[in-house]
């Protein structure tokens, strides 16, 4: 019951088509890059984890015929108080680079981007996923403007796409640059609304993912908007309401996700879970 769910879409199906794209786009000058946006706990981490183990099937399809392994996809997470320095030592650090920098206490941001070009220009490199690309925002104007200029840098000279994925913030700060928001096509994963068939077809979804032995009618409009009120409106949150809620119809004898069960799940959304907090704080 609270094992991981990849639950289909169309808005995450159409996200999926366009990455796949992006793997097989020639390289030339500029290549075309993607911006993933959406609230946090909106299912965009689970996407790229999804095209992860798309291409790792592919990597593992491919014939032996190198002598270090091809290295076509890179997921990393820009750092949280960024730095170009650390940046590179990210980027070095999610591609496997062993000892990129000889051993140095404290690495030169020059010889990090150095070695970075040459460890994935000569491992195959064909997609570079940057994920939290919000955390950009957390420097000050002059370290942003910094970042924007890194990644204009990165998309030239590895001459793959570039993928970012992170919040609303993310996109202000593309939006920011003219020439970056030219590059990156914006895909939103928005919040979920209750009224819509989207809405009900992914409650339905969920609903026959759970091994229960009685139907669980949560595509009802009346249940599809108490589940989207009570989980906030993204797909983390709610896949956690109605996991709970599915573990305690079975141990409740249920055997059904329905008023009772989820009336009676301990689990609370963000709001509640800040108000609980506060309320401890005093």
């Amino acid at each position: 019951m609270r094992a991981e769910r990849w639950i289909g879409y169309p808005r995450v199906a159409a996200a999926l088509r366009r990455l796949d794209e992006l793997w097989d786009w020639p390289s030339r000058q500029r290549m075309p890059n993607l911006l993933i946006a959406g609230p946090t706990n909106n299912g965009k981490s689970i996407l790229i984890e999804k095209f992860r183990r798309t291409v790792d099937a592919r990597v593992a399809a491919m014939p032996e015929d190198r002598l270090t392994p091809p290295i076509p996809l890179v997921v990393m997470q820009m750092p949280s108080e960024p730095s170009v320095t650390r940046f590179y030592a990210a980027l070095l650090d999610a591609c496997g680079s062993p000892d990129p920098v000889g051993g140095q206490a404290r690495p030169r941001a020059v010889d990090l981007e150095r070695t970075a070009m040459w460890w994935l220009g000569g491992n195959g490199l064909r997609v570079l996923v940057i994920d939290e690309l919000h955390n950009m925002l957390a420097g000050n104007a002059s370290r942003r403007r910094e970042f924007l200029n890194l990644l204009r840098q990165l998309g030239n000279n590895l001459r793959v796409p570039l993928v970012g994925v992170g919040t609303h913030d993310a996109y202000l700060a593309i939006r920011s640059d003219d020439q970056l928001e030219n590059r990156f096509q914006p895909v939103v994963l928005p919040r979920w609304e209750a009224d819509s068939d989207e809405t009900r077809s992914l409650l339905a979804s969920f609903a026959a993912s759970f091994p229960l032995r009685r139907r669980s009618d949560i595509a009802q409009p009346e249940m599809a908007e108490y589940l989207i009120a009570r989980s906030e409106g993204t797909i983390g949150e709610l896949a956690a309401l109605l996991s709970s809620a599915a573990a305690l119809a079975i141990s409740s004898g249920d055997e059904s996700i329905n008023a009772e069960t989820l009336a009676a799940t301990e689990y609370l959304g963000p709001s509640e879970r800040r108000r609980v907090f506060e309320r401890a704080l005093g």
